[in-house]
């Protein structure tokens, strides 16, 4: 990608919350030894989200089986799942007060059905803990497993989220292991194994993707029955990881939202610091 950018526009120059506000949040995660993607993919929002008792928990162990070029949650050999931490996760739900509480994961190939059953028992832990609490996940594509799908689909998330990240022409640079038709295919999926399910996506824009493209991805998750989408920008992590080809204006990520609420998405965030699971 050609002219790449290194210096950071003013509107993305934000104010840290007091250090103070979030410590409550970071003791209970350490004190639970829980993992948040909030941490791990080195996210912008994590002091001010922390500061509100919001987090992102990351189950499934440490380690991601995919080498994707534009995250930063940590490449290497998986760890077996911890049994316990479904429980563990639904007593941070309940000390935090929590009434959204969003559910992540590293990829993990490796297992039979990627780790479904993980997310399975830390619905059902949650929501025995604490009844009343809105569950949202955020899972992988399983590689297509369509019984992996089916078996999250039936413990009835309340949304169920899968991120298609970026436009078709860019998936084998951005996502060389995943598959954009599989990523919209998963969403459908869920869509027919449990309608009631509101389904979520997300792509990030500034790595060198045309407006069309975007216009094209949106109407793609619309067609498989999308209803939440979020739209933010990207930013390099870490080295080694994709440049920034372009920061996007604040007034363009506007345009895009607007977009989405046209074509019939039932909630959209747009906006440079919006990530997918940001003040759900």
């Amino acid at each position: 990608m050609a002219n790449m950018v290194k210096v950071l526009p003013k509107w993305l120059k934000k104010e840290l919350p007091s250090a103070e506000r979030a410590k409550l949040t970071k003791e209970v995660l350490q004190n639970l030894n829980l993992k948040t993607v909030c941490q791990d993919a080195q996210c912008p929002n994590l002091g001010e989200c922390f500061a509100r008792k919001r987090a992102t928990f990351l189950i499934l162990g440490p380690h991601c089986t995919r080498n994707c070029a534009f995250c930063a949650v940590t490449k290497g050999i998986p760890v077996l799942p911890d049994l316990d931490e479904p429980k563990r996760i639904a007593q941070a739900v309940k000390v935090l007060g929590l009434k959204h509480v969003i559910i992540t994961s590293v990829t993990r190939d490796d297992l039979p059905l990627g780790g479904a059953e993980v997310f399975v028992s830390v619905i059902n832990s949650v929501r025995k803990t604490v009844p009343e609490v809105q569950v949202e996940i955020l899972t992988s594509d399983f590689g297509g497993n369509q019984a992996a799908i089916t078996l999250i689909s039936a413990a009835g998330p309340d949304i169920f989220g899968h991120n298609l990240e970026t436009v078709r022409r860019l998936y084998s640079k951005v996502r060389p292991e995943a598959n954009y038709n599989r990523s919209l295919e998963l969403l459908a999926r869920v869509k027919r194994s449990n309608p009631n399910i509101i389904t979520k996506s997300g792509v990030m824009l500034g790595l060198g993707e045309k407006e069309a493209e975007i216009k094209e991805a949106l109407n793609d998750l619309r067609s498989v029955g999308c209803d939440i989408v979020t739209i933010g920008q990207y930013l390099q992590p870490a080295g080694g990881k994709l440049p920034v080809a372009e920061y996007i204006h604040p007034k363009q990520f506007e345009k895009y939202g607007e977009l989405a609420l046209r074509l019939g998405f039932i909630k959209v965030r747009s906006g440079p610091f919006v990530r997918s699971s940001y003040l759900s």
